[in-house]
């Protein structure tokens, strides 16, 4: 073989590795994006859930932080849920306090998410639904957001008035 034969198929050889190579590393980075982009979503539903452990260690309602037999027209109003006055996080006693919490988490690992939950009546007939009236179901939807996250991280979850 000729001088100039070996040299085209040498630099035909290290083109074809060359071009192996770059997928290679764009399958490498690839993948790296990919357990990255994991990680942040376990994370936040990870932090979700750590909220919903936190709110099931609660009374179902104001009126049922002692126990009794109670009627759902003595339930808080669907208008009153949230915080009475003077509780503040983390003592709060009932599921409601909850209402319109907000909290931000920035621990190692763990940067710029932000924690909120949202506490209504669920109708008795499609727990999907929000009652406007109070029901023994309260529906909880816990949402995690972060500049990380493609999507917000939802998590819902039903109580009955003796669902501990």
């Amino acid at each position: 073989m000729s001088s100039n034969t070996q040299s085209m198929l040498s630099l035909g050889a290290l083109m074809i590795f060359g071009m192996i190579s770059l997928r290679l590393d764009s399958a490498v980075l690839q993948n790296t994006e990919v357990e990255v982009e994991n990680k942040v979503y376990l994370t936040a539903f990870s932090l979700a859930d750590d909220l919903l452990e936190e709110i099931k260690q609660r009374a179902f309602d104001e009126q049922t932080v002692v126990f009794k037999a109670i009627t759902t027209s003595a339930l808080t109003p669907v208008q009153s849920l949230g915080k009475e006055s003077g509780e503040a996080w983390p003592n709060f006693n009932d599921i409601d306090d909850y209402n319109n919490f907000s909290k931000p988490v920035s621990l190692p690992h763990a940067e710029n998410y932000t924690v909120t939950s949202k506490i209504s009546y669920a109708s008795e007939s499609n727990q999907d639904e929000i009652s406007i009236t109070q029901t023994y179901y309260k529906r909880v939807e816990i949402t995690v957001s972060s500049p990380y996250l493609r999507n917000q991280i939802k998590l819902y979850y039903i109580f009955t008035l003796h669902s501990k």
